[in-house]
């Protein structure tokens, strides 16, 4: 029903300028704040659809913002932005999308009752990041049915649940990264209420909670923050389209909307780090970058709330700049995901070679990944045809994340197949281990535990006919030039969806399944009660390699234990001249013990060593030794 644009509804003063909240805020009394960037608009209005149907204008601001506040308006009033008296449109800062990106935005109250008031967090060195896609995690799809599998993973020994994002995308099925409305919980999911329930269970369960955000794009439907103001820069293209406008003009109020977006989770959600999405696809020449803005903004707020909350950064870049402090010209994030680790270690176990993967598959190019983080710090690579990286070898280890799988390097495969379909379980325990004995913060890919056998193909569910056949055709030329690649699945197809679910009875029935879950939980174990394993620092280890054999050995140290690690990524039988430190080492793992559902160990419970020891090692095996008092 459309209104008098003139009509007005009595309105009380808000909040000053500088404190009032973006979006609609109840103040407790029957009134409700409204306030929302739009320098494109002349006029805003604030069309209330229920619980009584109104118009009212809102009051033009310093630096295009528009606010008001409108009386007899609480919790569940649902409304729409009217600009200029002709496009009516959710708000960018909406709370809840309860009939989805095209619908009315709800108000919602921001009050929880909370359990988790002596929570502080966790020091990011005891990170064991586990990541998850809550539409496919259970067969209910929901923060919900996430709650309980808290049990199995705090029994495995994972530290801190990783949600990918959550904000409002379009239709139901969708990896996240098509989201629209940035403050907005997912309603198929949960909404805000089944988020923060889970939020609550995790922190009783002294589980951290990551979430994934995206602040370099927003999805192609539903996008209407185009509408409001200049939050796309068209100066700069990334591969989703025009990326958010960080240093242009008016970008100060585009920085301060995603700003305002992190400290929201923070503070309203009591999240405990934000991974940040692609940042390399974030375009800005400023002076300050935004980055760095938004470093400063999170951290000062952390040491407000009194709770350790730290930002992670995913980067194709190489570039330390974004872990190092600004005194040493960084951008003061806390942490960043390594990609060079995972490539190195794949190429070397899978023979793969297409795509990225040309860049990798020496031998020595894992050794230098565990001694020092990058491989790439300023070398040639072949895949982008120029030099890449810089190097991370003062980087302390805590401050880079590794992994074996991850949502990307099995979603983006043209069929979202897991390593579990393609490489025996002795090479799946060592690559486990490699990753978990490391230095660096281990990430687990949710079901890689128990070596999930579901894909991870990637899925969508737009509205709009031609928006479904571009992403079609767009997965398909993404793998056309890739010889011997299938044909991906239909993203739009439900069955893709569904065929993404995970099947959590695999890791509870006797079997390699099962056996696989329980060496995970026993690397964990072994990576947090040994405290040469337990702190993350690369400057007490020595990372060796008999590069030819495909060996790598790392020696790790604290003040009062040694541990030595030994890995074969070949699928020989070989008897090499190990450079044991002298001593009496006593074996702690060995991934072929039948216990594992291995071959059997073929080495002894002790070993003596003079500075070197002959070893017999089956293929793919790895060993963890402790050097006795």
């Amino acid at each position: 029903m459309w209104l008098d644009p003139l009509r007005k509804e009595k309105q009380s003063p808000g909040p000053p300028a500088d404190e009032a909240a973006l979006g609609a805020a109840p103040l407790g009394d029957g009134r409700c704040c409204f306030r929302v960037w739009a320098p494109l608009a002349e006029t805003v209005h604030v069309h209330i659809l229920s619980p009584r149907e109104r118009l009212s204008r809102l009051s033009p601001a310093a630096n295009g913002y528009h606010e008001g506040v409108i009386e007899d308006v609480g919790p569940g009033a649902l409304y729409l932005y009217r600009l200029d008296a002709r496009l009516e449109r959710p708000d960018p800062a909406s709370r809840f999308q309860p009939h989805g990106v095209h619908g009315a935005s709800q108000v919602m109250d921001s009050t929880f009752d909370w359990a988790d008031s002596k929570w502080r967090g966790i020091s990011l060195h005891r990170y064991i990041f586990y990541e998850l896609h809550v539409g496919t995690f259970t067969p209910e799809g929901t923060f919900e049915g996430v709650a309980g599998q808290l049990d199995d993973l705090a029994a495995l020994g994972a530290t801190a649940v990783e949600l990918m994002p959550v904000a409002q995308f379009p239709g139901h099925r969708n990896w996240g990264y098509d989201g629209v409305s940035p403050f907005a919980v997912q309603g198929s999911y949960g909404g805000p209420v089944g988020l923060k329930r889970l939020i609550n269970a995790c922190h009783q369960k002294q589980l951290a909670v990551v979430l994934d955000v995206v602040y370099n794009h927003l999805g192609p439907e539903g996008n209407y923050l185009a509408e409001f103001g200049p939050y796309f820069s068209d100066a700069y293209r990334t591969p989703w389209g025009a990326p958010l406008n960080f240093d242009g003009p008016h970008s100060d109020e585009v920085r301060r909307f995603f700003i305002d977006n992190a400290l929201y989770w923070i503070t309203e959600f009591h999240i405990d780090a934000l991974r940040l999405d692609a940042v390399h696809a974030i375009i800005d020449y400023s002076a300050r970058p935004f980055l760095e803005e938004l470093a400063q903004a999170v951290h000062l707020k952390s040491a407000g709330l009194g709770r350790r909350v730290y930002l992670i950064a995913e980067s194709a870049l190489n570039d330390t700049r974004l872990i190092r402090p600004p005194e040493r010209v960084g951008m003061g994030l806390d942490a960043q995901w390594n990609d060079d680790l995972h490539h190195a270690l794949h190429a070397v176990v899978t023979g793969e070679r297409q795509g990225y993967y040309g860049d990798f598959g020496k031998f020595e190019q894992l050794l230098k990944a565990l001694r020092e983080g990058f491989v790439y710090s300023g070398e040639y690579s072949e895949f982008r045809k120029r030099r890449h990286g810089n190097s991370s070898r003062d980087i302390p280890a805590h401050r880079l994340v590794v992994f074996a799988q991850n949502h990307d390097q099995v979603g983006n495969r043209s069929r979202g197949d897991r390593l579990t379909l393609s490489l025996s379980g002795e090479a799946l325990k060592m690559m486990a281990g490699v990753i978990l004995l490391s230095p660096y913060l281990p990430l687990l890919f949710m079901g890689e535990e128990y070596g999930e056998t579901a894909p991870f193909p990637f899925f969508i569910s737009h509205s709009d006919p031609d928006l479904v056949e571009a992403v079609r055709k767009g997965r398909r030329a993404e793998w056309s030039s890739e010889e011997g690649q299938d044909e991906p699945p239909d993203p739009q197809d439900e069955k893709t969806f569904t065929s993404a679910r995970l099947n959590h009875a695999l890791r509870h029935a006797q079997g390699p399944h099962r056996m696989l879950w329980a060496f995970y939980r026993r690397l964990i174990e072994l990576r947090t009660g040994i405290r040469a394993l337990a702190e993350p620092d690369k400057r007490r280890m020595d990372v060796i390699g008999l590069s030819r054999l495909r060996i790598g050995c790392i020696h790790r140290w604290s003040r009062t234990e040694e541990a030595f690690v030994i890995f074969h990524a070949d699928d020989k039988v070989v008897s090499p001249v190990i450079p044991l430190p002298a001593g009496r080492w006593d074996k702690q793992l060995d991934s072929g013990d039948a216990s594992w559902g291995g071959p059997g160990s073929r080495v002894p419970s002790s070993v003596e060593s003079s500075g070197e020891v002959r070893m017999e090692l089956l293929p793919y095996r790895l060993l963890l030794l402790l050097k006795s008092p």
